[in-house]
């Protein structure tokens, strides 16, 4: 907020008090925490398949793995310092992204107060839609996952010392339409993953055709890559793969 005096009338010396907005509340500001909110997110994302692919070395190093991630940083940190830390990251970093989203899809909406009797559908509104409804797809199946493999108050067997053995009662072929939701949620984040990272690819200044081309590519095979690292290890638990 800065105040300024009118020239006009010099005698009267009027003061005009004038808002300035800051600039991570501006359309580019909100873009930006969208951009590296998601960049953090995806790579938390990337490093969490990796572990989960570790269920195929075996139940022993499986569950090696998982014990490590809770003493990591141990003797600075305290036993399972380290995850809470990372949740916390996480949890900001996701109220963030929804939080630009929300506010960036408020004023596209106030900019067009007037909707049109007849309009084409596009792409940049099925892309929207798409990432509207798999975020909130993203979202319920976040919390359950955490209330599933994390705290253990859903899964059939809940044993904090038996990650493996959590994994497999999970996605035993009984409960196939925990599966079922599973894959559900990972679709979600492939599409929502290639709507972003192409317009993260864009805004970098990939906006010639040849440069829209690329983009998309690299867009979808990290969506495709990212969604089959995570859905080959429920579906191997399910045909008996995994056991």
């Amino acid at each position: 907020m800065h105040w300024t005096t009118n020239p006009s009338t010099p005698s009267v010396g009027l003061v005009v008090v004038t808002k300035t907005r800051s600039p991570i509340r501006s359309s580019v500001g909100l873009k930006a925490v969208m951009a590296v909110t998601g960049i953090l997110l995806v790579l938390f994302l990337v490093v969490h398949m990796l572990g989960n692919l570790k269920v195929f070395t075996g139940e022993t190093s499986f569950d090696h793995y998982a014990h490590w991630l809770r003493e990591l940083g141990s003797p600075l940190l305290p036993p399972t310092g380290y995850l809470w830390l990372q949740r916390t990251v996480l949890l900001v970093a996701v109220l963030a992204h929804i939080g630009a989203a929300t506010a960036l899809a408020l004023r596209a909406r106030a900019a067009r107060p007037v909707r049109y009797a007849h309009r084409k559908a596009v792409k940049g509104s099925y892309a929207a839609r798409t990432m509207r409804w798999g975020g909130v797809i993203i979202l319920l199946f976040v919390i359950y996952h955490i209330l599933d493999l994390t705290t253990g108050h859903l899964n059939p067997q809940g044993d904090a010392g038996n990650p493996y053995g959590n994994v497999v009662a999970d996605f035993a072929p009984e409960r196939w339409y925990v599966t079922l939701f599973y894959t559900l949620a990972i679709v979600a984040v492939g599409f929502h993953l290639r709507h972003g990272a192409f317009s993260a690819f864009r805004s970098l200044g990939q906006q010639t055709p040849k440069g829209e081309r690329r983009a998309r590519a690299v867009a979808l095979v990290l969506a495709v890559a990212l969604s089959a690292g995570y859905l080959v290890v429920p579906f191997a638990v399910l045909t008996g793969l995994v056991a």
